[in-house]
This record gives C-alpha cells, sequence and structure tokens, in this order.
C-alpha cells in the first residue's frame, strides 16, 4: 500500500482517546479530528475488536 498514512498522523488523528478502544471508537475520534482520508481509510481497515495501546494500532494498520 503505497498511499498508507505514517504512524505519526494515526496517531495525531488518535489524539485523546483512552485505551482500550474498540476500532469504532477510534475511526470515530479521527472523523472527529479531521483526519484525512487516507489515515480514516486505513483505519477503518483495521479487525474490529479492541485495541489495548496506540502501538496496537500501529501495528494493525501497517498489516
Amino acid at each position: 500500500m503505497a498511499d498508507s498514512p505514517s504512524p505519526i498522523d494515526i496517531q495525531k488523528a488518535l489524539g485523546g482517546v483512552s485505551y482500550p478502544a474498540k476500532k469504532d471508537d477510534l475511526v470515530s475520534n479521527a472523523e472527529s479530528s479531521g483526519a484525512d482520508d487516507t489515515v480514516l481509510e486505513a483505519l477503518r481497515g483495521i479487525a474490529d475488536k479492541e485495541y489495548e495501546s496506540p502501538a496496537e494500532v500501529s501495528k494493525a494498520v501497517s498489516k
């Protein structure tokens, strides 16, 4: 995926999230923070589960 967002962009979009957090909460937070389409698409593509940390989200996005 050549146009995948950087881990920094993902974490900026998820600022203020309380972990553990479900996928839907991550996507909603990113939408509210004004994340760009690349970030939103990446978050929508991760597994539908609860994430324990920002690092776990970054790892899921990079798969």
